[in-house]
């Protein structure tokens, strides 16, 4: 099915406004998709949440809703190759909550500064997830929704970690001709994306694959599509 179908779950987002950008009002299509994940549990949106009474570090990520040229889109960076963990590897921007942060939104947003450039007073922080956890690393993080009110030009901020910054369409997300399963010699299987150049797996692609589902956006599409991986 094309990203371009009038039958496709993302095809009538475009509409639904409720007032012009930076407004301060939310798309309705974005009202929708709050409504559908209000309430939603740590263990609905990964196998892995923290272990309760256990020393974890503390990290957010931001994942910023917005409306491109063709329609609404979510920004993903592209990690630079030479870094030490997760090199080369698409991510919502984020990283370590620093004890200057005012907390998870605060780390959330210095972060997607520093990383894309963005101006974080054109976003709007419409939600905080429940805790996740990330068993490699040790890292609890934080997901915070955002809508992005006052669109701006984004691009690698910071070179020493990231590669490229990208809006992706949700339609190529849910596009089945852009989703694999991706497979590692770990023995680990999980959703994945190619959009934009670029393999999205792992904890991002497990997140987006719930919250599309959670949505309603998802269409069905062929999980035998497999694509392995070794980084």
């Amino acid at each position: 099915m094309s990203s371009h179908d009038e039958s496709h779950p993302t095809a009538g987002l475009t509409g639904g406004l409720t007032a012009e950008h930076g407004s301060g009002a939310l798309p309705g299509w974005f009202c929708e998709f709050l409504a559908a994940i209000d309430g939603v549990a740590g263990h609905e949106l990964s196998r892995f949440t923290p272990p309760p009474d256990s020393e974890t570090r503390s990290s957010a990520v931001l994942i910023l809703f917005g409306e491109g040229p063709v329609g609404p889109d979510v920004l993903l960076i592209e990690r630079a190759a030479d870094m030490r963990s997760h090199a080369g590897q698409p991510a919502f921007p984020g990283g370590g909550v620093d004890p200057e942060d005012d907390g998870p939104v605060a780390a959330a947003l210095r972060e997607a500064q520093e990383e894309t450039g963005l101006e974080p007073t054109g976003v709007t922080v419409a939600r905080v997830l429940p805790d996740l956890w990330l068993p490699p690393s040790g890292y609890t993080v934080t997901p915070v929704i955002g809508y992005w009110s006052v669109p701006a030009p984004v691009w690698a901020a910071d070179p020493r970690e990231v590669a490229r910054a990208e809006r992706i369409p949700l339609a190529h997300l849910v596009d089945p001709v852009n989703r694999v399963t991706v497979v590692h010699p770990s023995g680990y299987r999980g959703p994945g994306f190619q959009v934009a150049d670029m393999l999205v797996w792992g904890f991002t692609a497990g997140l987006l694959d719930r919250l599309l589902d959670l949505a309603g956006w998802s269409v069905p599409w062929p999980t035998e599509r497999e694509v392995g991986v070794s980084w």
